[in-house]
């Protein structure tokens, strides 16, 4: 079977498994859609294998990469005695204490593409914490499409009071000096915006392609905003340019970028949405950002 090109793909393909993957088709009304781009080599299960995300040949920082210690850890969400867990990551031999970063995942729980990012960051200089919102349902199933179902049972803004809980966490953990941000991509992303909203004492916050808050929340917001935008994300798109004006009516400390010509998700190298010099560039200016405010 010849492989699938992402240049022969049509856009439309990706907005659809956009609409799919934020829950606006199930999957039978995504794969009648899908199906209709199955031409003459390009069948269906090759052009859904093709979209899917392949987390086998993607991490870039191995969970078991002998320069990091990383372990499961558990904390109480206030929000009836839930017990949450996530990924805790450090560096091996590091002495003292080091600032933190929470990585939220996307609309599908703890997967493999975010506990690498998580890893990734580890190796940064920083001690990571990437809860899993669907611990109290078990945890991510091992899979995308029931993990997008699961957490799409779950109320957004009780996942927002588990995150702040494993902000606080992190911030008093033992090898944590205090100064803690945030990084969130997709539903993380809206996370990221909101923790910024609800906590003046963040060190930073690094939105990807999340929803903005409302007017009236955005004014609240003292932490430093990194905003990372894709260029062909309509969707979420539509909701910066009231934000913009609250920043700025405001006189917030805020970056952004918007990339153009690539797709939201386009940071996840799991998926071909992924474009490697957008998200290469994002995460050097997420980087810098995050030690600007965290390490300066």
């Amino acid at each position: 079977m010849e492989k699938i090109k992402k240049e022969d793909i049509s856009q439309e393909v990706f907005d659809l498994y956009d609409d799919y993957a934020h829950n606006k088709l199930n999957r039978k009304e995504f794969l009648q859609k899908l199906s209709l781009f199955a031409v003459g080599a390009i069948t269906l299960p090759a052009l859904l294998s093709f979209i899917s995300p392949n987390y086998a040949d993607s991490i870039i920082v191995k969970s078991n990469d002998p320069r990091i210690k990383s372990e499961t850890i558990h904390y109480e969400s206030p929000k009836g005695g839930k017990k949450m867990n996530g990924l805790l990551s450090i560096q091996k031999d590091v002495k003292g204490k080091l600032p933190g970063i929470l990585v939220v995942h996307e609309n599908r729980g703890l997967n493999p593409y975010i506990k690498d990012v998580a890893r990734r960051a580890t190796l940064e200089g920083y001690v990571t914490l990437a809860p899993d919102a669907l611990a109290p349902m078990g945890g991510y199933p091992g899979n995308d499409d029931d993990g997008r179902e699961m957490q799409n049972k779950r109320d957004k803004n009780e996942m927002l009071e588990d995150f702040i809980a494993g902000y606080k966490y992190l911030k008093s953990h033992k090898d944590c000096n205090g100064k803690v941000g945030v990084v969130g991509f997709c539903f993380g992303g809206w996370i990221s915006n909101m923790m910024a909203v609800r906590l003046p004492e963040l060190g930073a916050a690094v939105a990807y392609y999340g929803r903005q808050p409302e007017k009236e929340d955005a004014a609240k917001i003292k932490a430093p905003l990194l905003l990372q935008y894709a260029g062909l994300d309509k969707r979420v798109n539509e909701g910066w340019p009231a934000f913009e004006k609250v920043l700025k009516e405001n006189k917030l400390t805020y970056e952004v970028y918007i990339y153009p010509e690539v797709n939201h998700g386009f940071h996840n190298n799991t998926t071909p949405r992924f474009d490697e010099t957008a998200a290469d560039l994002s995460w050097e200016r997420t980087i810098a950002f995050l030690n600007i405010h965290l390490k300066g």
